[in-house]
């Protein structure tokens, strides 16, 4: 699509469309370029993003927006950059309920990883994890014992999955478990992309006394097909945004904490 096509006086219904169009046809869009192709400030297409964001059209990632994905998961880096102070918040706040002496498992995931983050200040904790960004981060703690379980890596993200890790995670009881997932449907069903890391997630909620789930808002507007478990199974839900009113009564009946990051 030729730059001079969009001169800047285009209308904002029309610049939507077309940044859609390009979505689709590239799966992410930049602020800086399409500031410069539609002729308008970098302000004005950051609140275009937002507002498809809003509108569950695009997903926002640092310097630009993604498609959301159904069938397969987002790229790790893009993972990584999407909402990073909302999972942030939802690390602090886990962080101040995980108490220093206790041992916990910490899953794939990026908000798992700012969790990680979180703890560098934890004290006589054992941290065992299949995250290998969770390790590295948590090597930086010199009170932290770490333990990898092994496994398949999945080179994309740093994890282990498969049979030899659900195998390795058995052998272990923990004090909590720390997890994450792709998406979280209206019926309070916690999701996933990979069958093999579904596995492994309901080993580790089987082996922990306690277990918490961290995930944003976004994760609300995603679909994934594979299903790990419901909130019921959940001590508490560290999150970044009101739950769906259904979903806020679902939990409250289940005995399922629900904790909203900032809103201390």
């Amino acid at each position: 699509m030729p730059n001079h096509t969009h001169p800047a006086a285009a209308a904002q219904p029309a610049r939507h469309a077309a940044i859609m169009q390009l979505a689709r046809r590239f799966g992410r869009v930049e602020t800086d370029p399409l500031a410069a192709r539609f002729g308008v400030t970098v302000q004005t297409i950051r609140r275009d993003l937002t507002m498809l964001d809003q509108q569950g059209k695009l997903q926002r990632v640092h310097g630009g927006a993604i498609l959301p994905s159904t069938v397969a998961n987002i790229g790790y880096s893009d993972r990584r950059d999407l909402n990073e102070d909302g999972k942030a918040a939802i690390a602090r706040a886990v962080a101040r309920d995980i108490p220093n002496g206790c041992a916990l498992f910490l899953n794939i995931g990026t908000t798992t990883e700012a969790v990680a983050r979180a703890l560098l200040g934890h004290r006589d904790i054992m941290v065992l994890t299949n995250n290998l960004n969770v390790a590295n981060i948590l090597v930086e703690n010199p009170n932290c014992d770490i333990i990898v379980v092994g496994g398949l890596l999945r080179r994309t993200d740093g994890g282990l999955v498969g049979s030899v890790t659900t195998q390795a995670i058995a052998q272990f009881k923990f004090d909590l478990a720390v997890i994450s997932c792709s998406a979280l449907d209206e019926d309070g069903d916690m999701l996933d992309f990979d069958i093999q890391e579904v596995g492994v997630s309901q080993s580790i909620l089987k082996q922990a006394r306690r277990s918490f789930l961290v995930a944003d808002h976004s994760k609300f507007r995603r679909r994934a097909p594979a299903r790990i478990g419901s909130l019921a199974q959940i001590d508490g839900f560290y999150t970044d945004a009101p739950l769906p009113t259904g979903l806020a009564t679902a939990c409250s009946g289940w005995g399922t904490a629900v904790i909203l990051a900032g809103s201390e």
